[in-house]
């Protein structure tokens, strides 16, 4: 991939080239020659698909850059020696780059043995070296296949981006609102508009690296169904990849952005409930059906790691609990978003005393740092 952006100025794709160079050195000052294998800008720009914020004297990057540094050697040893070095050089970076500078530590022995994902499919499939070239994914062919994204990565995106829905409904209900909190909604809107038709595809094995191809992709989908909120999701998508290519700060007044928020979260509401009957093989009809049943709702983790891990979040108490602990997070965001303001189950899966949404809000999203 030869551009950074789809039609950013030359300006611009120069100034994220530079970015790069910058990046190459500090990281070669960090980590001897002989433990680094590569690097690999992955995200919208490692894809040629970078947003462009259009300013009056320029053109802007807008999302973050997301580097991937490849370590020899053992992937736990590798991030607890390089990670907050590298997440300092990332601070130092970012301001004369214009946009957040973001590492990852990863080993290519760990990325060649790990199940597949959509985080490693994008990665795999849709990147630019920094340092290295392709030779250096050998082994990693099951990842470049859409079609073995297993179903809960799909619920993951969804439950990442209905969390955004939830800060932003936060905001919305603030005293104050300002120009920082409208740009926040305006954009956790967009990302949800994406998501939605990204979410569909990914379910039904379609899922692709490029937002176009998505976008041509959910043009071409049979819509015929259960899914009774999919009217609106091509349209939507649309909305999303615009965005995402060419990003604006939202004006927007508080009443229209929370005319936008009612709609898509009813949307969210709906595919929340059709994409978990579907993975979970129930029929879930309203937010409490699903709240109350009881059934791991992440099956594919390991029992006895989860208790080891809710214990330790928890307590010793945790060790009674063999459910993984984002299932409490789950629960949590459908209730906030599409309960009846009934918090008390809410204060229990969040484990707090906590009574006004604000604070629950707040509380979930401390949670949601740690099992996101």
């Amino acid at each position: 991939m030869n551009r950074f952006t789809l039609d950013g100025s030359d300006a611009l794709e120069t100034h994220l080239a530079q970015t790069c160079e910058n990046v190459l050195a500090g990281v070669k000052s960090l980590v001897p020659a002989a433990k680094l294998e590569g690097i690999a800008l992955g995200g919208g720009y490692g894809r040629g698909e970078g947003g462009v914020l259009k300013t009056p004297s320029c053109d802007r990057p807008y999302n973050d850059l997301e580097f991937f540094v490849f370590i020899r050697g053992n992937a736990i040893l590798a991030e607890r020696k390089f990670r907050h070095p590298l997440h300092e050089l990332g601070e130092k970076l970012s301001p004369e780059a214009g946009l957040e500078v973001e590492f990852k530590v990863l080993t290519l022995d760990k990325l060649r043995r790990s199940a597949p994902t959509m985080f490693y499919y994008d990665l795999v499939a849709g990147h630019r070296w920094i340092l290295g070239d392709d030779s250096l994914f050998a082994g990693c062919e099951h990842h470049r296949d859409a079609v073995k994204i297993p179903l809960h990565e799909a619920t993951r995106l969804l439950f990442n981006r209905c969390s955004g829905l939830l800060y932003s409904l936060e905001k919305l209900k603030r005293k104050d609102f300002g120009e920082a909190e409208a740009d926040f909604v305006g954009r956790n809107l967009a990302k949800a508009q994406l998501a939605y038709g990204d979410v569909l595809l990914a379910a039904h094995g379609q899922y692709h690296w490029s937002c176009r191809e998505r976008h041509a992709r959910l043009a071409k989908f049979d819509f015929k169904g259960d899914l009774v909120c999919a009217a609106p999701l091509l349209e939507q998508h649309a909305a999303g990849v615009e965005f995402k290519l060419h990003p604006k700060r939202s004006t927007e007044p508080r009443k229209d952005l929370a005319s936008r928020y009612a709609e898509l979260s009813e949307h969210g509401r709906c595919l929340w409930m059709w994409l978990e009957s579907k993975r979970l093989g129930l029929l879930f009809k309203a937010p409490y059906d699903y709240v109350m049943t009881r059934v791991d709702k992440c099956p594919e983790t390991s029992a006895l790691r989860n208790r080891l891990v809710n214990a330790r979040a928890f307590g010793a108490g945790g060790l009674l609990c063999a459910h993984y602990p984002r299932e409490r997070l789950f629960h949590a965001l459908v209730l906030l978003l599409w309960g009846d303001d009934d918090f008390e189950k809410v204060r229990s899966e969040l484990q707090t005393d906590q009574t006004d949404f604000a604070a629950l809000v707040t509380a979930y999203a401390r949670l949601w740092g740690r099992f996101n």
